[in-house]
């Protein structure tokens, strides 16, 4: 299920940091024109995307639940944060949350995760 969640990032991911970096209308319709917000989210949404990279490659459950974790606490706030659940990246991220989190509570069940206290 980690590898499902990390192919998952990649293959989301990939198209939007391309759409975000050469500024495609579509986005645009979606995310409004290009400002420093939108550089910010995309240095973030390239973050996570080499993140996933790393982690498909290079597995560490620890670092997978961490990330996967904060994907889902950010994706969950857009709704109130956006001021709307209409706006199709809202959507978008409460489907990926949601993906997320059930990988995070099959790693919890499985006993996969390990924490040292």
């Amino acid at each position: 299920m980690i590898s499902a969640s990390l192919i998952f990032n990649i293959l989301v991911l990939i198209p939007v940091c391309l759409t975000l970096l050469f500024n495609f209308e579509k986005m645009q319709d979606v995310a409004g024109v290009f400002t420093p917000a939108r550089g910010i989210l995309l240095a973030i949404y390239v973050s996570i995307l080499l993140a996933s990279s790393f982690l498909l490659f290079f597995m560490d459950t620890k670092l997978a639940f961490a990330l996967f974790s904060i994907q889902i606490v950010y994706k969950v706030l857009t709704p109130f944060t956006v001021k709307s659940i209409k706006n199709p990246i809202v959507i978008s991220n409460l489907v990926i949350a949601t993906f997320h989190m059930v990988t995070v509570i099959t790693m919890m069940k499985s006993g996969s995760l390990h924490f040292d206290f």
